[in-house]
Formats: C-alpha cells, structure tokens, sequence
C-alpha cells in the first residue's frame, strides 16, 4: 500500500463517498499524457481517464496537470496487472498553480500544481538571460508557490560575479542560490526548502541543468542528463513531458520540459511581486491615466532619466504586462493578434498541402 500523505496529500482533502455510493480513491496526478493520466494511488501506480459527464458534459472541473490531487474511481481489481484505466472524477482545490499562455488555443496551459516552491533555473554560460528570468519569476509569483532563483553550473570557469549581480537585481525578494550540481558546491543551500512531503517545481529551459540537479539530490541516475552545444550552449530536451518523483529524502519534485518560450497568462498578481518597484512608480505619476511618455509628472519618466529604472527592466515589464492583459481578453472571448497569426499560417499550409496533393 502507497501512503498518499507521503506524496503530500492533504488530509483534509481525503475522498467521500460520490452521489451513487461508489468510493472515491485519492491520488495525486505524477504525469499526464494524450487523454491519459499517470496515477499515484494507495494501491501503487495507475493510469487513469477523465470521466467525460463531470469533465466534458457537465464542465466545471479543471482539467488535472502533473502534481494535482484528484479523485477517482478504480477500475476491475486494482491488484489485477490487466485492470483497465480508472476514471478520474474530481480535481480537488489547488494551493498553487503553473501556468503559461497557449496561444493556439487562446487559454492557459497548464504546467504544474500543489507546488511549495518553484526554483526558476538558469545556467551560468551563454543560456544566462535576465528576461527569460524576469518571466519566469513573474509566474512563479502569480502560481502562489515560493520563487527561488537557481544559478547552476558554478564550476563552470570565468568570473561568474556580472551574471550573479544582474539575477540579484531582478529576483527581488526571491532567494538567488549559485551552486553546481557536478561538483556539489552550494547544494546545501537547498535544505530549507526540500523537506519531505514538500513539492518543488524546477523550471527552466533546456539545457540549464535542472535533470542534473534532480540526479544530484537522488544520489543516482533517475533523470536522463544531455550535453550541450558548445557554439551556444543550448541543450537537447531531456525532460519530454512534467513528472512528478518522489525522492529517497522523501522530498517531491515536478521536473518540466525545457521551456524558453513561457507566455503570460493573466499574471497581474506575478508582476505585482516580480516588479515592485516599477509597481511603486505607476502610482506615482500626477495623472492617474498616464501612459509613461510625454506626460508631465510622470514618475516612471523621471526615474528612467534619473538612472533609478533601466530602460531594459522597463520595456521588460511593459511587455510581459502586455501579454497579460492580451490573456485577460482572452478570457473574455477576444482573439489575441498571436492567435490570428497562427491561425492564417496554419490555414496557409493546410492550403499548400492540398494543392500539392
């Protein structure tokens, strides 16, 4: 028997009878694939399928991502090696959750759930990008669990202090550990926030060293680990989908694949967090409709000329506030020029193969 409070299920979330009678069983969602779920369940690891009346009939209920704690129904014998997919009836509440822009299908794309802390990894080489930092800080902001910025690969040579001081600069409040998962310098600084039964999320893009630092924690090979180009030190995604592992420590991690490209999706209350002081500033300028231009008494103005706001972190914030805003008229049923786009091209290739066949 699986002990779910070992895989951090609360308590107080334990299952109830369903309207019929039948039990509900609680498990915790450690992957998902097409149409089907990877179980963490008492009985051991199942797989299951959402039941289609509470998901696609009914609507309502949100569809679980890796780390969701949900309820479902077994299927056959759960001892049996050919019991068949369980059905998942219920994604119980979230105390945190990942998410970035989809814009395809003009929605939210869910990554990850139930984290106590997102480490946000970058690598110190050619990968090091603050924008790519800033946006990934903003939604580990606005998904509730506790931002916590990696720089790895510190046994790399060269003088690391530059890169150290700029994610200083924009992690705010957000702890900046410098560490190297090859040599073991700095991971203990990891302690206070792996406990067990705590659920840590690694987010960053490929090639960052976040299966590297998973191996380092487990004390063995649990992750596949891939080089990196030496012209541009980008790596090959060795993580293909979001899993959730339990380590010997008992610590709970959720790796991800590698994502440099991470849209906004309705994360006003992320860079709130991430950028306070250009926040401090927007209340600032004498007129309560400024719009940081030409405006007199504009308080952003005056600190991009006084050296106290770099352009760059400016235009950084107005993009990403862009983006979230774009996802905010999403939601509301206003298609986004992102989405447009995507769709003529698609429309023109469709078109292209057909005259070609």
């Amino acid at each position: 028997m699986t002990n779910l409070l070992e895989y951090g299920f609360p308590q107080e979330l334990m299952p109830r009878e369903d309207s019929a009678g039948a039990a509900l069983v609680p498990a915790r969602v450690s992957a998902v694939f097409k149409e089907r779920w990877q179980l963490v369940t008492p009985e051991g690891e199942r797989y299951g399928r959402l039941k289609a009346k509470e998901y696609y009939y009914e609507g309502g209920q949100d569809f679980p991502t890796t780390g969701d704690f949900v309820l479902a129904l077994p299927a056959g014998d759960p001892a049996s090696e050919t019991a068949g997919d369980w059905q998942i009836v219920k994604t119980l509440p979230r105390r945190s959750f990942f998410a970035r822009m989809d814009t395809w299908h003009a929605m939210g794309q869910a990554v990850a759930a139930n984290m106590d802390v997102a480490f946000a990894v970058q690598s110190l080489n050619e990968n090091f990008n603050v924008k790519r930092l800033e946006r990934y800080l903003t939604l580990a902001w606005n998904s509730g669990a506790r931002p916590v910025v990696l720089l790895t690969k510190a046994d790399l040579p060269g003088d690391h202090r530059a890169m150290v001081e700029q994610a200083e600069n924009a992690a705010g409040e957000a702890p900046v550990l410098v560490l190297s998962a090859k040599t073991g310098q700095g991971m203990e600084q990891l302690e206070p926030y792996l406990r067990p039964r705590t659920t840590a999320a690694f987010l960053g893009s490929s090639g960052v060293g976040k299966s590297s630092l998973i191996n380092a924690l487990t004390g063995e090979e649990v992750m596949d680990t891939g080089g990196i180009r030496e012209d541009d030190a980008r790596g090959r995604h060795t993580t293909t989908h979001r899993q959730l592992l339990r380590l010997p420590s008992g610590v709970l991690v959720i790796d991800t694949p590698g994502m440099r490209e991470l849209g906004m999706w309705d994360a006003q209350a992320g860079l709130t967090a991430a950028f306070p002081d250009v926040e401090r500033l927007l209340g600032q300028c004498r007129f309560r409709d400024c719009r940081h231009e030409q405006e007199p008494g504009c308080a952003v103005r005056a600190a991009l000329e006084s050296g106290e706001l770099s352009p760059q972190r400016w235009k950084n914030y107005r993009q990403l506030a862009g983006e979230s805003r774009a996802s905010q008229r999403m939601k509301q049923g206003q298609p986004s020029r992102a989405l447009a786009k995507n769709r003529r091209q698609a429309s023109k290739y469709k078109k292209k193969f057909t005259d070609f066949t």
